[in-house]
């Protein structure tokens, strides 16, 4: 029997931080949207209606926030690995997606972007 899986999403998150390789790139900060997808159980929570029975995704949100906001990473496929390593701490979380855009990254494309899955 497969065993199920439920998901929780953070969709379109906009963020701003420094992020790039070039030097303007090194100075400014830049417009990043981030997308998450956590596989955890959610099956106590939907019968409980407690929020300690749950991912608390306002909390997971804001950790985030903190480190796009404080981060100087070259790379977006850091930026990516960092927030998916935020998101495994929490016990409940058995795996995770996360994509990060760039909108201003390639003149003329809607963004470079990088998903990984951990």
């Amino acid at each position: 029997m497969k065993r199920r899986t439920d998901k929780m999403f953070i969709k379109d998150l906009v963020l701003q931080c420094i992020i790039g390789t070039r030097p303007l790139e090194r100075k400014k900060k830049q417009k990043i949207i981030i997308n998450i997808a956590l596989e955890c159980s959610l099956s106590r929570a939907g019968k409980s209606d407690s929020i300690g029975d749950t991912v608390n995704y306002d909390d997971l949100q804001r950790t985030i926030r903190g480190l796009a906001s404080r981060s100087r990473f070259f790379l977006i496929e850091r930026l990516a690995d960092e927030i998916a390593s935020i998101c495994l701490r929490n016990k409940r979380v058995t795996g995770v997606i996360v994509s990060v855009d760039k909108p201003d990254a390639i003149p003329g494309a809607k963004s470079a972007a990088v998903e990984i899955n951990r």
